[in-house]
């Protein structure tokens, strides 16, 4: 059986079966069992789902690395999130990496599920003019031409 090494940093937050530990020095890990785990950048807060993607995210990773009960209620919520976002876009590649990523997350593949809904964040962040990190509004002036040119790349290439 091969082993998972993570190296992590003073204040990373690494969530394990269900459980959130917070490290408080530079540390290297070990996961010598199977384990579903998230941490770092990967892990959401429930206040930073702050926008439909956002709430699709933390659904998914709630059924990913949540507490056992959480886990079909949340991936419920996925489906009926998915399912409104679906309805309500005009982006024909958000639905198609959406319904990727529910397909994923159903055979188990979480990290490529979670891979694409961080896509589909990317892209409504710069259709609605957000903040890309945290999904809140940007300063005036920020989310111009610039902001929507520079996104352009990043999401034919998602869509590929």
């Amino acid at each position: 059986m091969s082993t998972l090494v993570l190296e992590l940093r003073a204040g990373d937050l690494l969530v394990v079966n269900g459980a959130s530990l917070r490290f408080r020095s530079r540390t290297r890990v070990e996961l010598v069992a199977r384990a579903r785990f998230l941490f770092g950048k990967q892990v959401m807060s429930p206040e930073s789902a702050n926008t439909p993607a956002r709430r699709i995210y933390f659904a998914l990773q709630c059924a990913y690395v949540g507490p056992e009960e959480e886990r079909e209620p949340a991936m419920a919520d996925a489906h009926r999130l998915v399912a409104e976002f679906q309805e309500a876009t005009t982006s024909n590649m958000a639905r198609q990496l959406l319904e990727r990523a529910l397909a994923l997350a159903e055979q188990d593949e979480w990290y490529q599920a979670l891979r694409l809904v961080r896509h589909v964040m990317r892209h409504e962040a710069t259709v609605l003019g957000l903040d890309p990190q945290t999904g809140t509004a940007l300063p005036p002036g920020v989310a111009g031409a610039g902001a929507v040119a520079m996104a352009r790349p990043a999401l034919h290439h998602a869509a590929q």
